[in-house]
């Protein structure tokens, strides 16, 4: 008479056990799914994990051209600034006491066009243009130069890409081919070794100047040395000068 009652006791003590564990796993799931991830990082090094994305920092040549174009102004008509000559070549004598003038005038995110104007024997030649532009390597230079009715110079359009990253102030250019065939075309084979410098400052800088620089060595191949240089006071802006000769 005890047998069906001690049964069903067991069998009801069965069922709750088995309730019990049923709940317990049931309980342990989320923690375990959450211990899972914390225990995977625990494993590895902190070179393994994954590093939040850093943004690229500009170039030498991202930042020179950058510090270039703070000088077109907030209407972006640009402005100018008074230079002088800083080098003693003999064949820039004339260059010595003369009036010069840069204009950093036509600015786009891809070419910078500033005119460089010289005040000779009393009239104003505004016959060249420096044009910097952005290449898919770096940065290019080229002369534009222009006669008085807009008309292209027979040497024009000359001038060399960089050839090295540079730096943030300054950047230089050698001679390219295009140049190399044309100064020998022209009679200029002198001129088959230029190499180019520019530099400039951001606006705001301290004593912030822009140098223009040619430079020619016996060591680089040429025949005898040469070293042009002007340089500009950019803390001063001064009244912009009319448009370029074929700039207008």
């Amino acid at each position: 008479m005890w047998v069906k009652p001690l049964q069903r006791a067991t069998a009801m003590r069965d069922r709750a056990s088995l309730a019990r564990m049923t709940i317990a796993r049931t309980l342990a799931r989320p923690l375990l799914a959450l211990a899972l991830p914390a225990l995977v990082l625990a494993g590895c090094s902190p070179q393994d994990r994954a590093s939040p994305p850093t943004e690229t920092a500009d170039t030498p040549q991202d930042a020179f051209f950058t510090a270039l174009a703070s000088h077109c102004g907030p209407d972006g008509k640009g402005r100018a600034y008074a230079g002088k000559l800083v080098s003693n070549d003999e064949a820039d004598a004339d260059f010595a006491s003369a009036q010069m003038v840069m204009h950093v005038r036509e600015c786009s995110d891809e070419q910078i066009a500033v005119p460089f104007h010289i005040e000779l024997d009393g009239e104003w030649d505004r016959s060249r243009t420096w044009l910097i532009s952005r290449t898919g390597t770096g940065l290019r230079l080229k002369h534009d130069h222009r006669h008085k009715d807009g008309k292209p110079d027979a040497v024009t359009m000359y001038g060399g890409d960089t050839a090295s990253e540079g730096t943030p102030r300054a950047q230089d250019f050698a001679v390219d081919g295009y140049s190399v065939e044309m100064f020998r075309k022209e009679g200029l084979a002198a001129s088959v070794t230029n190499v180019w410098t520019v530099e400039v400052d951001p606006d705001g800088t301290d004593n912030a100047r822009f140098a223009y620089q040619l430079q020619r060595t016996v060591e680089g191949g040429a025949p005898e040395p040469r070293f042009f240089r002007v340089e500009f006071d950019l803390t001063a802006p001064v009244e912009p000068p009319p448009a370029a000769w074929g700039h207008e």
